[in-house]
Parts: structure tokens; C-alpha cells; sequence
């Protein structure tokens, strides 16, 4: 291992300025900012690495002894953007009780779809969000404040900001919507208002740049391995069965290769990062047909991001500028169908898609805990006057994030890994690719 010194990620946090108040927190470990955390990244984070090394200074997480804002005085806000996701309402939860026992912050404001919910013109209400309105919200998936997608111009949501008087907003989203938080710290910087923009990044996708762990990812992979199971019971209970599950991830297989390796049950993924072709000796469907003459059953997971380039036409687009997918599996059942057909061997398909229950159930004991901790940290962070930033867990310790670094591009599975090395071992397929 080569250590890399010509790349190089700006880690420096924002302050809105000096923090000089002292913090009303008792027996709590404080944060030295002088003191920055070195980090060893490696490709499993950034696949730029290959198969170096870099060494990368990060700010801490965690209460500091000086304050910029005084709580008595702040206002908060929180938004949740983009799609469902396990432990959104864990982290809104998280939030509002450290807002209100730990410092004595009064006024956590709910805005409701979005954001959407900052513009006049749809005429969402505000909420205001309690300790006692959120007490048991953790118990249900999805979010209190609904969501929505789309953009949203920042000079209209800092307009509201400014009506509303609020000096801390929370966003809580993926990287769509980090980049509109990032959009509004420019706005606030162009106007020199003081308002803090803390971002808390949500894909149940887990392909946030340089967000190692994405809260909800544990609970989306436990949730699909029920799903592979069962399709494996599907596929081992008849002659030549097959058992085909569609998993979320759109341009990253990270939920899929997960499961693969939680339950050592599948037989062939497919994801978005890896092409595959359906026809000819060493396409998909003669691959599959090699399994099901020797061993009489395969279970297969797809991610719905994969094999886009089968599929014809240019893709439509979303809200939110996102591609529209074309439903591979679709395509997949049709194709596998007509191979076996054609050849005049049994086939018997069992198909599930789990997408909409995954992200929807409510977070499980991990994430819970990792929720917790980015709710905590964020307005620890906040209340410090840090701004454009995310807090997120990066190896085994929590630190903040500049805005800038997760919004850079998406991350992906690095199929030249070990990781990746290991999910293939687990699959077998590559043998029936091979012969």
C-alpha cells in the first residue's frame, strides 16, 4: 500500500464566527477544534484511490465548551427532503430532544413536504415540534413532515428563513438535497445573514461521496435478506425454480451486494456498477441456464439501476433531474421466459419486489443508535455555528463534512475491492459465466 500525497479533499468546516458563550452542558467530553482527526481513507471510501492510501484530517463531532448561538435565543427548523428512508423520524426525534433538555432551545419548527413546504405558494403549514409530539414518532417508519422532490429556488427558502427568524436549519435528505442545502448556505453567505445550514445525509441507497454509512442502510439490507430468503424457499420448492428479487439502488448495488453477503443465498447479482449482456455462451441467460441443469434452483437479485443500458430509448427525468429507470426486471422475466421456452425446458419463476415495504418499515436497534448520535452531534454542531456541513460516521468515529465533499458525485460499489471480491465468491456466478 502506497500512501497517496497528490490528491487532495478540502475537510475544512465553516463558522458563522467566534463562539464565545459558554455552554450551559454539564459532564459532557468537549471537542478541541485545534485537534483534528486523522483519518486513513482507503478505495473501499474513495474508489479515485485504487489501491492507495490517504491520509485526511477531519473535524471532530461533538459538543464544544463555547457556543455561537445563544439557546435561549435560537430558533430551529427541520426538513426532510427526497425519498423515505428507515430512521427519519429517529433523527427528527434525535433533534428535538437534544434541542430542548440539553440546551433549553424552545422553538423546533416543523416544515412540512419538503422543500416545498418553504414556499407560499403550495400554503403548507408550519408545525412545531415538541418533545412531547415526537416522543414515540421512532416507533413508525417514514417521516412526520412528509416530503417531497424537486427543486426549489434558495433565494425563496431564505426568504422564508428570514420571516420565520430561524438561525439553525436541519436538513435532512441525499445528495439532491445536500446540493439545495449547500445552495442555500450560498444564499445566506451572498445576503451575510447568520444562519446555520447543517445537513444530515439520508440515501437508503448508501451512495452518498465519502458517507461511508448512511443511516437506514442497516435496516434496508436486514428487510431485503427476508425478501432473498423467501425467494429462496420459492425457487428450492419446485423443479428448475427460480427466485427473482428487486432491490433498491438506482446507480449503486450497495443494498444488493449487502444482502448477497448477509445471507449467502444468491446465485446471481446483478448491479448497476458491472454491465452484463442476456444473449450468446457467455451472456446472463445461458449462465443461468448452466445453474438450473446442475443444481435445479438459482435465486437471483437485481438492483433496480441495473442493466439500464439493455433497455431501449433515452431515459425521462424525474423532478428532481434524476433518470427515470426502465424496469430491468421486467425485461429480465420476459427474456428468461422466452429462453426456456425456446429451448423447451422447464422454468418456474417466482418474482418479489420489496422496494416500498424496505423503506418504509421503521429503523431497527443499529440504526436507532446511529440515529441518535447524528441528531445529538448535529446540534452540537449547529449550536457552535457551524455551517455547510454534514455530520456523519466515517470509519468508527463521528466527524463533520463539508458540504462540498458529498456533493461532488455519487459513490459507488468498486468492483475491483476485496468487498467486491468477496460478494462474487459468495455468488458463484462467475463460474457459470466462465464456461
Amino acid at each position: 500500500m502506497v500512501r497517496k500525497k497528490s490528491m487532495h479533499f478540502e475537510t475544512t468546516i465553516s463558522c458563522l464566527g467566534p463562539a464565545k458563550i459558554p455552554t450551559t452542558l454539564k459532564s459532557t467530553h468537549f471537542v478541541d477544534d485545534s485537534k483534528p482527526l486523522g483519518l486513513m481513507m482507503t478505495s473501499e471510501e474513495l474508489t479515485e484511490l485504487n489501491n492507495d492510501t490517504l491520509l485526511m484530517d477531519f473535524e471532530k463531532a461533538g459538543a464544544r465548551k463555547k457556543l455561537y448561538f445563544d439557546p435561549s435565543k435560537t430558533k430551529c427548523a427541520i426538513v426532510t427532503c427526497g425519498g423515505l428512508c428507515p430512521g427519519i423520524n429517529d433523527v427528527i426525534r434525535s433533534i428535538v430532544m437534544e434541542a430542548h433538555y440539553h440546551y433549553g432551545i424552545r422553538t423546533v419548527m416543523g416544515i412540512r413536504n419538503g422543500l416545498r413546504g418553504f414556499i407560499p405558494e403550495y400554503g403548507y403549514d408550519i408545525i412545531e415540534l415538541t418533545p412531547e409530539s415526537v416522543s414515540n414518532i421512532h416507533q413508525f417508519g417514514g417521516t412526520i413532515l412528509a416530503s417531497s422532490r424537486g427543486l426549489q429556488r434558495p433565494e425563496e427558502i431564505v426568504d422564508s428563513l428570514e420571516r420565520l427568524n430561524i438561525n439553525i436549519l436541519f436538513v435532512i435528505g441525499g445528495d439532491g438535497s445536500m446540493r439545495a442545502a449547500k445552495g442555500i448556505v450560498d444564499e445566506v453567505s451572498k445576503r451575510n445573514r447568520k444562519i446555520a445550514v447543517i445537513g444530515i445525509p439520508k440515501t437508503i441507497d448508501n451512495d452518498i461521496n465519502f458517507i461511508s454509512r448512511s443511516f437506514g442502510f442497516d435496516t434496508a439490507v436486514e428487510k431485503a435478506t427476508e425478501a432473498i430468503q423467501c425467494a429462496h424457499v420459492e425457487a428450492c420448492g419446485v423443479d428448475m425454480g427460480v427466485g427473482l428479487v428487486k432491490l433498491m439502488g438506482r446507480e449503486a448495488g450497495f443494498i444488493a451486494a449487502q444482502a448477497t453477503l448477509a445471507l449467502q443465498e444468491v446465485n446471481f447479482l446483478l448491479v448497476p456498477e458491472q454491465k452484463f449482456k442476456l444473449d450468446g455462451e457467455d451472456g446472463f441467460l445461458m449462465a443461468l441456464e448452466r445453474r438450473l441443469t446442475s443444481r435445479k434452483h438459482a435465486v437471483i437479485v437485481c438492483a433496480e439501476g441495473a442493466g439500464q443500458d439493455l433497455m431501449n430509448g433515452e431515459p425521462e427525468r424525474d423532478s428532481s433531474g434524476n433518470p427515470k429507470l426502465s424496469d430491468i426486471c421486467a425485461l429480465l422475466m420476459q427474456r428468461i421466459k422466452e429462453h426456456f421456452k425456446e429451448r423447451d425446458l422447464e422454468m418456474n419463476m417466482k418474482y418479489i419486489d420489496p422496494s416500498y415495504i424496505i423503506r418504509s418499515v421503521p429503523a431497527n436497534a443499529g440504526d436507532r443508535v446511529y440515529c441518535g448520535f447524528l441528531g445529538q452531534h448535529a446540534v452540537h454542531a449547529a449550536l457552535a455555528g457551524k455551517t455547510g456541513m454534514v455530520v456523519t460516521q466515517l470509519k468508527s468515529s463521528m466527524v463533520h463534512m463539508p458540504l462540498n465533499l458529498v456533493t461532488g458525485k455519487r459513490r459507488s460499489l468498486n468492483t475491483d475491492s476485496g468487498y467486491w471480491c468477496s460478494v462474487m465468491e459468495s455468488t458463484g456466478q462467475q463460474a457459470y459465466f466462465s464456461k
